[in-house]
């Protein structure tokens, strides 16, 4: 098992990171023995990994990671980095390698604070492995303060300090950043792909497995959690059930907040898992006393970290509400599929008399406006308009069609 086993679907990709993290091999050992540096080196400093949600981009990051960190003794014999059994590959991959940081965020966005932080510690020499890696899961969020101070870094790099960005688009990362980086495009994996991964890794049901594959269009992310979670079925079928509910203004308005209910659910059962253990950690460490009350001085830190929970909570529900619109959204192409007679397989087999029922009782044309509705609501949640507002909208127009 090597650590690109994961990495599913990217043959090209995988064969460009190969070779990189072999030329990074050459190097560390050129420069560790005194030797001149090998020429045409495929290895960078900073490198940008872009491609649709659930394509693998985090995984491509982490396991290039691992092949760079590679202790495995084969590497003196001509083996390629990346065996994914030696220390350096097994503590990158599961997160633990001292000189592997992983930065994601359950935010709205990454600021200056968390940012500077990072670009101390990529000024710092690998502590135990061959490269100081830091791995940056939602450069899209970076804000715009943010990202001029990650600039400064990617200019400037550390002599054995990696960058490894991740982002859905080129257009999501600061020009100046992107310039600076070497860029590899990610593609959507094939269902089969994404099946046989979810069989061969996680021990589901083929049968399962091929249908939440399909369903999620060969989002690995998605795909395993359709899965593997019962809750995340009766969501999904809920949300495909909508269509069928917007004949009269009364089923729109119902349908659209029960959709928020859902999406606000999702964002209090996050908040019970992770907010009251964090908050009682919080007051451990900065010694509440008996009684729950805090030492003086501490309300800021408090007040800091409730601040944080209730961004968390927004950008769960934005997500939650974000995945919805994303099944609504493979709804309909299934329909305009079956109104032009295309070939091309369905996502939603599981509700055929749904998608029939529909695909009869309207038009191509119909079909698409309600498609630009969907994406019209996805881009109001963008600009911060308030969701019920945007949903009801959203609800109206696919009743119009």
């Amino acid at each position: 098992m090597s650590v690109w086993d994961d990495l599913v679907g990217q043959d090209r990709v995988q064969e460009q990171l190969g070779a990189a993290a072999q030329d990074a091999d050459a190097l560390v050992t050129a420069v560790s023995s005194g030797e001149r540096v090998p020429p045409g080196s495929r290895m960078t400093h900073a490198w940008l990994f872009t491609g649709p949600p659930g394509s693998g981009r985090s995984t491509a990051a982490r396991a290039f990671a691992a092949a760079l960190q590679c202790t495995s003794p084969d590497r003196a014999l001509g083996g390629a980095p990346g065996c994914g059994f030696c220390d350096g590959c097994h503590t990158s991959l599961v997160g633990t390698h001292a000189d592997v940081e992983v930065v994601r965020t359950d935010l709205l966005s990454i600021g200056v604070k968390e940012t500077r932080e990072l670009v101390r510690r990529a000024q710092l020499s690998p502590a135990v492995g061959r490269w100081q890696v830091i791995i940056l899961e939602d450069a899209d969020r970076l804000t715009e303060g943010a990202g001029n101070v990650l600039l400064k870094a990617v200019e400037e790099p550390a002599p054995r300090t990696v960058w490894l960005l991740c982002a859905p688009s080129l257009e999501d990362v600061l020009p100046t950043i992107r310039s600076r980086c070497r860029h590899l495009t990610l593609r959507t994996p094939p269902v089969d792909a994404v099946a046989d991964v979810l069989i061969r890794r996680d021990g589901i049901d083929p049968e399962r497995a091929a249908s939440a594959a399909r369903a999620t269009q060969g989002h690995i992310g998605r795909a395993r959690r359709l899965a593997t979670d019962e809750k995340a079925r009766a969501r999904r079928a809920a949300v495909l059930k909508l269509p069928l509910r917007v004949d009269d203004i009364g089923g729109c308005l119902k349908a659209a907040q029960e959709l928020i209910d859902t999406a606000a659910e999702d964002a209090k059962q996050v908040a019970e898992e992770v907010d009251v253990k964090e908050t009682e950690d919080m007051k451990t460490a900065l010694g509440a006393v008996a009684g729950g009350r805090m030492p003086r001085g501490t309300a800021g830190v408090m007040k800091e970290l409730e601040d944080k929970q209730k961004r968390r909570r927004t950008r769960t529900q934005r997500d939650s509400l974000d995945l919805a619109l994303t099944d609504l959204t493979g709804f309909y192409r299934d329909v305009l599929a079956l109104q032009l007679g295309s070939q091309i397989a369905l996502s939603n087999v599981d509700v055929q008399d749904a998608l029939d029922r529909i695909a009869r009782s309207s038009t191509p044309e119909r079909t698409l406006r309600r498609i630009e509705a969907v994406i019209a609501c996805r881009r109001a949640l963008d600009r911060n308009v308030a969701p019920l507002l945007a949903v009801e909208a959203m609800t109206m127009a696919l009743r119009a069609g």
